[in-house]
């Protein structure tokens, strides 16, 4: 199965965002690559679907880090100019407040001074302007706009040393650690890791309002602000100091460049395919009966998934990389002596979040929504509690995307197209979702008080009779479709334990030639992430082909 020249026979598993990034990287350097997908679509998690001339991305919305998409752009030959048509966005976001009254806007913080009451419930837009943010922050707390300066001064620096030392990196060295501007940021990098998102903002800003939008990046890593580490203020740098970005035709459509990518460098690509076991051989290098490397790939198992198909075949294989999610591709598709990562493993890990989204095709126009809108409940703590102890908030904190704001395909004339998450506990007996009101009672209810929520709190009284497309999808539908560890939508939080050299690694322990890339290991959440995470799939292939 070895090629000419160190190339090899590769089979990549899933066909998400780091399944076609590594897919293509790896075609790229000379070798002969395979990817499976069981859908009949690509994409993953960043799907699409449409209906009556909407189209909605039925996953991210943010496109953030455009420095990383650059990079991988890059190494294509190609760049993010010449693939996408890239907007900014003005506001980045809005972020509106729970109108009810509170005694401590849920944050542990003392009560709003009474001159902020009509204020507190007023929306805050969120800039693609440093200053201006500055400029708000200050207006809504004095003293708050220099404090802000200083928070995104240290978020910036911290993330622009995680971007060169510890997102790009496997962990198989301590090399990362020992580098003079890691050392010399040492007495600053180990609290930040130590300590809490939620604890860090509070030390600098006092006002409920002001911590919850320095506090809400923690949900992108499928966390919250009293798990997340610090570090992860790194997060604002994005955010408040470079604005958000949207590609024109949407997330769908990214996926649509990275499919054409992966095609033009030779990657063949097999919707409908299913991958049900791989397959390995006993290594005839390793030696004893302790940890370690006991097997070997030889390839894949894959079920054909037409309609009226169901037939099985084996694609050879010297290398495989799995970007299907971690658990579903160490304990289904591995036998249990095999597995890196166990179920006994995954029982002491803490899942992100589930959710419940709600596609609306809404007739009208919506200015009182950004493209991206986000409604805070007062009470935050449990908001998260509630989540994390497998019951619904209520009220539940909400994301709202409204692409048709700057994409004027994404919904017909006369029509705007809206994007609802509601962060709910990862579990797939929740049910699942449907068209028009048909999915099951918990996910409906839910999808209609976040309507109600959205109606009330942005000031659009007839948004119910104004819905003329609806569908939902609840956890019981990312566990089925996607295969997703206890029905979540992100994966693994973010939490100390499962951050950094702390997250789960990128190859198997148990089975030479066996790579993971995507959401469950390094380096994380995201797609900027996952588009790492393919590199440094290539980046450890290229060291054991040396």
């Amino acid at each position: 199965m070895r090629g000419e020249g160190g190339t090899r026979r590769i089979v990549v598993i899933g066909g998400g965002i780091a399944g076609l990034a590594t897919a293509a990287l790896l075609a790229r350097d000379g070798h002969s690559v395979d990817l499976v997908e069981a859908r009949d679509a690509f994409g993953g998690r960043a799907g699409t679907w449409e209906q009556d001339g909407f189209r909605f991305d039925t996953g991210p919305s943010w496109y953030l880090m455009p420095d990383v998409f650059e990079r991988f752009f890059g190494l294509l030959g190609t760049s993010a100019a010449a693939e996408l048509d890239l907007r900014q966005l003005d506001p980045a976001y809005r972020v509106f407040f729970e109108p009810d009254s509170g005694p401590s806007g849920g944050t542990g913080s003392p009560p709003a001074p009474p001159s902020a009451a009509h204020a507190e419930r007023d929306p805050i837009d969120i800039s693609a302007q440093t200053a201006t943010n500055v400029e708000r922050f200050e207006a809504v707390e004095p003293g708050a706009g220099r404090a802000l300066e200083r928070y995104l001064a240290s978020a910036r620096d911290t993330y622009d040393v995680a971007l060169r030392r510890f997102l790009y990196t496997s962990f198989t060295s301590i090399s990362p650690f020992l580098h003079a501007d890691v050392v010399r940021r040492a007495h600053r990098l180990v609290p930040l890791l130590l300590g809490s998102l939620e604890r860090f903002v509070a030390r600098r800003f006092r006002e409920p309002r002001l911590r919850q939008i320095l506090g809400y990046p923690a949900v992108f890593l499928g966390s919250s602000p009293d798990r997340a580490p610090s570090l992860y203020h790194l997060m604002s740098a994005m955010d408040l100091t470079g604005g958000v970005l949207y590609p024109q035709g949407g997330f769908g459509h990214l996926m649509d460049v990275l499919v054409r990518l992966a095609r033009e460098n030779g990657v063949r690509l097999h919707a409908h395919t299913a991958a049900t076991e791989i397959l390995t051989e006993t290594d005839r290098g390793h030696r004893g009966r302790g940890r370690g490397r006991r097997a070997r790939t030889t390839g894949v198992r894959v079920r054909d998934q037409t309609p009226g198909g169901g037939s099985e075949r084996v694609l050879p294989a010297d290398v495989l990389v799995s970007t299907a999610d971690l658990h579903h591709s160490e304990t289904t598709l591995l036998p249990r002596e095999l597995q890196t990562y166990p179920e006994s493993w995954w029982d002491r890990r803490t899942s992100g979040p589930g959710g419940v989204l709600v596609m609306l095709g809404v007739r009208g126009s919506l200015p009182e929504l950004a493209h991206h809108s986000l409604f805070f409940t007062r009470d935050w703590p449990a908001n998260f509690a509630a989540i994390a102890g497998g019951t619904v908030p209520d009220p539940a904190s909400a994301y709202v995307c409204r692409p048709s704001a700057t994409d004027a395909s994404v919904a017909p004339a006369g029509h705007e197209n809206l994007f609802i998450l509601v962060p709910v506990p990862a579990d797939p007996g929740l049910g699942h979702g449907g068209t028009d009101g048909g999915g099951d009672p918990a996910i409906e209810s839910i999808a209609e008080a976040a309507i109600e929520q959205v109606s009330q709190w942005a000031g659009v009284p007839d948004l119910t009779e104004r819905i003329v497309v609806r569908r939902t999808v609840g956890p019981a539908d990312f566990a089925e479709d996607l295969g997703a560890w206890r029905g979540g939508i992100l994966g693994p939080a973010h939490t100390l334990a499962q951050s950094a050299f702390f997250r789960a690694g990128n190859a198997s322990k148990r089975v030479a030639g066996l790579y993971y890339a995507g959401a469950g290991t390094l380096p994380g959440i995201g797609l900027p992430m996952c588009l790492i995470s393919a590199e440094l799939v290539q980046q450890r292939l290229r060291e054991a082909l040396r």
